[in-house]
């Protein structure tokens, strides 16, 4: 798990709305979803309140086909994934965005408001 440092520029009178938070996991399918669960119930305990939270994960579709021609499942880990973090009371169901750009296989996105 590596954290990114995003220059994010939040439009006047959004103080109250901090930078997201971004981390990348790159490596086999599973392992990658487990990380990202593992943050981001740590970053629900840094911010404090489920309802603040909004969640995006991005997925590099050339990533992604690598690891399946390397034997990774997606299911049921995937569906592992959504189970898991349906627990922690999130106000919507993650985001999911595919990208068609090289990079770290998963992105997990987490946007909050003080």
């Amino acid at each position: 798990m590596k954290p990114v440092n995003t220059a994010v520029k939040m439009p006047p009178g959004d103080a109250d709305v901090p930078a997201p938070l971004v981390w990348t996991f790159d490596g086999a399918f599973e392992r990658c979803l487990a990380d990202a669960e593992d943050t981001l119930r740590r970053a629900i305990v840094l911010v404090g309140d489920v309802a603040r939270v909004a969640l995006q994960v991005e997925l590099s579709l050339p990533a992604l086909q690598q690891r399946v021609r390397q034997g990774d499942a997606v299911q049921p880990a995937w569906g592992r994934f959504l189970d898991h973090i349906e627990r922690y009371g999130l106000p919507s169901a993650p985001r999911v965005r595919h990208l068609r750009g090289g990079g770290p296989l998963l992105t997990l996105v987490i946007a909050y408001r003080n």
